[in-house]
């Protein structure tokens, strides 16, 4: 049994975390650190922490999931691997690419886990279509297009919108998903480069970010994430020397690549595979879906690509 502390009750810990770790058949919610201890009257019998210190010194804990504003989840995951807690953390992985590598630093010389939530590594949609991409379905891939367009995020994330505590705006916060799904696919990237700007609306981040990724093995891959569009978009696409991969919407169900269509959905709860992933790995060995030392690559291209 893996007895989790969760960091943060915000959107992703209530309507995907939390349930994620209540469901899991190795898994319990042991406590939760909030500043509003009211927030842990849905969860009876948790404990309640106010201050992550004293959490960490319950050695009843296994492992902890960071939920809290990217500012935070450096010394935090730190902290807890430094007390012998395996550590799964929300994405990016931190600030900068700095904070990132003494993240897996400390993973090592603590010999605890360090998992990042990239948890679209676990869609079977993905999966397949790196399994064709090797198989050489779609023939060399030369091209990765992918879109994620909205418009701002609700007020109760709002610490988005704060650069100190956000990092950035969608270059973090969606345009790292993608970018981390192009390099499960495609392997090491090779250099980067984005544009960022603020279009419709004026804040500490910006409301819209283009990425271009050249990879080792050839391929260009595109991001293109904004906050200032009232159409949603979620488009992928892989375009090979033989074919085409088509996954629009990524979030969706549909794999197509010729004129074949393969249905496969996500699980209703896309982090329960994350949690599910983990546990395993802890208590079984087995390998994670998204390693610290592979997710700060996208920390890296993030970092790099506006230099």
């Amino acid at each position: 049994m893996v007895r989790w502390l969760v960091i943060g009750i915000g959107d992703i810990t209530r309507k995907r975390v939390i349930p994620a770790i209540l469901a899991e058949p190795r898994s319990s919610l042991y406590g939760v650190v909030t500043r509003n201890p009211a927030k842990a009257d849905a969860y009876p019998g948790v404990r309640v922490f106010t201050a992550l210190d004293a959490a960490l010194n319950d050695r009843t804990i296994d492992a902890v999931y960071v939920a809290s504003p990217v500012a935070m989840h450096a010394e935090q995951a730190v902290a807890a691997m430094i007390a012998g807690k395996h550590v799964l953390c929300e994405k990016p992985v931190a600030m900068n690419y700095a904070q990132a590598k003494n993240m897996v630093a400390a993973g090592h010389a603590s010999g605890r886990l360090l998992g990042i939530a990239f948890y679209r590594r676990l869609y079977p949609k993905l999966i397949r279509a790196k399994e064709l991409i090797e198989q050489g379905a779609i023939g060399q891939p030369v091209l990765a297009e992918a879109t994620s367009h909205g418009w701002l995020e609700s007020e109760e994330r709002g610490w988005l919108r704060d650069a100190k505590l956000a990092g950035a705006g969608p270059l973090f916060d969606t345009a790292s998903h993608r970018i981390d799904a192009f390099n499960f696919l495609f392997g090491k990237p090779k250099r980067g480069m984005a544009l960022t700007s603020n279009v419709v609306h004026q804040l500490p981040v910006e409301d819209s970010a283009t990425i271009m990724i050249d990879y080792e093995n050839g391929t260009r891959g595109i991001v293109d994430t904004r906050w200032n569009s009232r159409i949603v978009r979620d488009e992928f696409r892989v375009i090979g020397t033989e074919g085409e991969l088509k996954m629009t919407p990524l979030n969706g169900p549909e794999l197509r690549y010729g004129d074949k269509v393969e249905t496969l959905p996500t699980h209703a709860n896309v982090h329960y595979p994350l949690v599910e992933n983990f546990v395993n790995a802890v208590l079984d060995g087995a390998p994670l879906a998204c390693t610290g030392e592979e997710a700060i690559v996208t920390d890296w291209i993030t970092e790099v690509s506006r230099a």
